[in-house]
């Protein structure tokens, strides 16, 4: 059982694994005050250090473990491991050890992690089945030669609910065939073949793969329709299925896509179809953004959600590899998303993936204030705030007294996201731009806000259309200016995770 505010904060080992030993518990240190500037207050982000990619993302007896790409010894990217924290309610966090380290095969990238229920691995055993992480290898050594073959994947297994790991002592389980990239694998179990599947980005396409074991792999089909975004390598592949507001199945596969995103840089395409345990078949040709900000990438879901749940849990790496490496922040670097619950609907004759905020996130609000005028002095840096539409066209205005603002607004048919005057601090000549979307399948304009020290999340109806954009203002916006917008709108100031 873990607490809320407790922080187990380990030191951060540089040693190398091999892969048979297990990662071993880490001497605690003293508390971080997870409150420099710019520090995010209810998103998750590490104690210090580079973070990326959100990875292994899996539920187990009360527990959402997350995972993600961490680099230990520097502020920037470098070389990969997992690090690990885990939630009860997908709001508080509680930071462990880091959980895989490279070994003589390379480093940790990108992966998925599952709750082997059937011990179908044989790493575990029926009464104690094992959680097992499926994860790239980056030969760094092997890409500096030449070689194309530099990306593998392979496997670990924990048999204390995710606090050590063992690797498997056949790594790597799946061998490159000679192209360069060859990651991130996503890999779910598929009920009517009673099969593994893994989905794994491959240069340019999604390759399907199937095992009856997690070890033996079997590849099945590709998926790289021609109209598809192909501005940059495809990564981060996952495959779902989720019922339609109209009550039928579809499968839904995300593909994450760096450069190429529709306002720059890196973002995340999905895809709505039919999947037949071997093949992924879409209907549409129409290229599709599960989020319009600069900021939310790679981005995946939980496995082994229980089915009295029913929810598909959604988080995404909080940055843009255009500047991701120069924001202004030095102790660590990125965050995730808030986490949001994914949902499939039948808008204008089409399927629309839609995103909100989860519920348990009602729990960081304190008393609500209401509203009634067009121009709000905010009472907290953190908050949550609750609109609607009155018109055709809107505009909301968030300022500081330094003069610096972020203006999101609709003209005639088209969403902006404006924060090309959000901060004086010019870290990056693509970060202070305005962002856009096309605004064709937002109804009734419900607009829902999060605003934390350097984010802020735009949901309208629903989550019909998002926006993630980071913002690092030298003061907090205290000032919300609005146009075309009800007058009566509630805000909501918000606790943080971190108890500061």
């Amino acid at each position: 059982m873990i607490t809320k505010n407790k922080l187990v904060i380990a030191l951060l080992c540089t040693a190398i694994l091999s892969c048979g030993q297990k990662s071993t518990e880490l001497q605690s240190v003293s508390k971080p005050m997870f409150n420099e500037p710019f520090r995010p207050q209810f998103h998750f982000s590490p104690p210090s250090n580079w973070m990326n990619d959100p990875n292994g993302m899996v539920y187990l007896d009360g527990e959402y473990h997350l995972f993600y790409q961490y680099h230990p010894d520097g502020n920037t990217w470098g070389p990969m491991h997992w690090g690990h924290a885990i939630s009860e309610d997908l709001v508080y966090w509680e930071h462990f050890p880091i959980a895989l380290f490279p070994d003589e095969h390379g480093t940790i990238f990108s992966g998925s992690a599952v709750v082997d229920y059937t011990n179908s691995s044989g790493l575990g055993s029926l009464d104690n089945p094992p959680m097992v992480a499926i994860f790239t290898y980056h030969d760094a050594e092997g890409e500096k030669s030449g070689r194309n073959d530099y990306q593998s994947q392979g496997i670990a297994y924990s048999t204390d609910k995710g606090r050590t790991w063992e690797k498997y002592h056949g790594n790597p389980v799946l061998k490159s065939p000679g192209i360069n990239d060859f990651r991130d694998p996503k890999v779910i179990w598929h009920e009517e073949s009673s099969m593994w599947v893994m989905s794994l980005a491959v240069k340019d396409r999604i390759s399907f793969y199937t095992s009856p074991n997690l070890i033996d792999w079997q590849h099945r089909s590709d998926f790289n329709p021609e109209w598809a975004a192909y501005g940059g390598v495809w990564e981060c592949p996952d495959l779902f299925p989720l019922t339609a507001s109209t009550g039928e199945e579809k499968w839904v596969l995300l593909v994450s896509i760096n450069p190429g995103g529709p306002n720059g840089g890196s973002a995340t395409q999905y895809f709505i179809g039919d999947f037949d345990g071997k093949v992924f078949n879409t209907e549409t040709n129409e290229i599709k953004w599960i989020d319009y900000g600069a900021d939310n990438y790679a981005g995946v879901t939980w496995s082994d959600i229980p089915k009295e749940d029913g929810r598909r849990l959604f988080i995404g790496w909080m940055s843009n590899w255009l500047y991701a490496q120069e924001v202004p922040t030095e102790i660590w670097r990125s965050s995730t998303t808030i986490a949001r619950e994914l949902n499939l609907s039948y808008l204008k004759d089409d399927y629309v993936l839609t995103s909100k905020p989860v519920d348990e996130l009602k729990k960081l609000r304190r008393d609500p204030i209401v509203f009634n005028t067009n121009e709000i002095e905010l009472p907290s840096e953190l908050l949550e705030i609750e609109l609607k539409a009155s018109a055709e066209d809107f505009k909301l205005t968030f300022l500081n007294d330094k003069g610096e603002q972020v203006i999101f607004e609709k003209i005639q048919g088209k969403l902006f996201f404006d924060r090309s005057n959000s901060t004086s601090l010019g870290f990056h000549k693509e970060f202070n731009k305005m962002h856009t979307a096309p605004a064709t399948v937002v109804n009734d304009e419900e607009i829902r806000i999060f605003l934390d020290r350097s984010s802020i999340e735009v949901f309208l109806n629903q989550g019909e259309i998002v926006f993630t954009e980071l913002i690092f203002p030298s003061s907090p916006y205290s000032k919300l200016v609005m146009q075309g917008i009800e007058p009566k709108s509630i805000v909501y100031p918000l606790k943080s995770i971190w108890g500061n």
